[in-house]
């Protein structure tokens, strides 16, 4: 009798995890694998353009006072992704078909009508701006050198952070945290911390930017782990 072939199954290939610098995303902090915290911070814009001269003297000087004010980096992110209205223009069409007023209907038909000539005439895009704080023991001048050594002995990657270790540099993190959103204050930008479903979510969309529309994460709040 012929033998038959047998077809080996594949095997899995590596986790995509094992090539981030990301070891977990714990009580609104992302962990590191070298041991050291990332705050994330989503900052409000201004329209520049339409400050009179003496604002934009006033912004610039802030700003400038926002880069010298730091002994440790800074990150500013700017986040451009094309906005997706599928929802909205679905949500207008549910309005016209239900509509019982006929003038009500006929201006929400012409009204979505120029929403997708808009949208067909180019892409729409949104715009989301993020500060990346960081902590690293090492670059913490308040603290001894051999403080500071001994604290990053065991990486993240090997160990992960111990309980007391953590809310310790979380702490010293959130330090640096109030001290940015002190500064872009300053320049009158709003601020707020991402939390960890906040933070999941970005790295989410910033890692998987064509399946993001179609495969939405589930909110970790209603989430059950047994």
């Amino acid at each position: 009798m012929p033998q038959k072939n047998k077809l080996a199954k594949p095997k899995p290939g590596p986790s995509t995890q094992r090539y981030l610098d990301i070891s977990e995303i714990r009580d609104d902090v992302v962990v590191m694998k070298d041991g050291t915290l990332r705050g994330v911070l989503l900052v409000s814009s201004i329209n520049f353009a339409l400050k009179s001269e003496d604002e934009q003297n006033a912004i610039i000087s802030a700003y400038v006072g926002f880069i010298n004010a730091f002994e440790y980096p800074v990150q500013i992110v700017i986040q451009s992704r094309r906005l997706n209205i599928d929802d909205y223009i679905d949500r207008l069409r549910k309005i016209e078909a239900t509509q019982t007023n006929e003038l009500l209907r006929v201006q929400t038909r012409d009204y979505l009508n120029y929403i997708q000539e808009l949208v067909a005439l180019g892409a729409i895009m949104s715009k989301k701006f993020f500060v990346v704080v960081p902590y690293n023991p090492l670059s913490d001048k308040a603290k001894g050198f051999r403080q500071r050594f001994a604290e990053v002995l065991s990486p993240v990657k090997i160990l992960r952070l111990e309980d007391k270790r953590f809310t310790q540099r979380k702490k010293d993190l959130m330090e640096r945290v109030g001290q940015v959103e002190s500064s872009l204050g300053s320049m009158g930008l709003n601020s707020t911390m991402l939390d960890t479903q906040g933070l999941i979510e970005l790295y989410y969309t910033s890692y998987n930017p064509e399946i993001k529309d179609t495969q939405k994460l589930a909110d970790l709040r209603k989430m059950q782990v047994e």
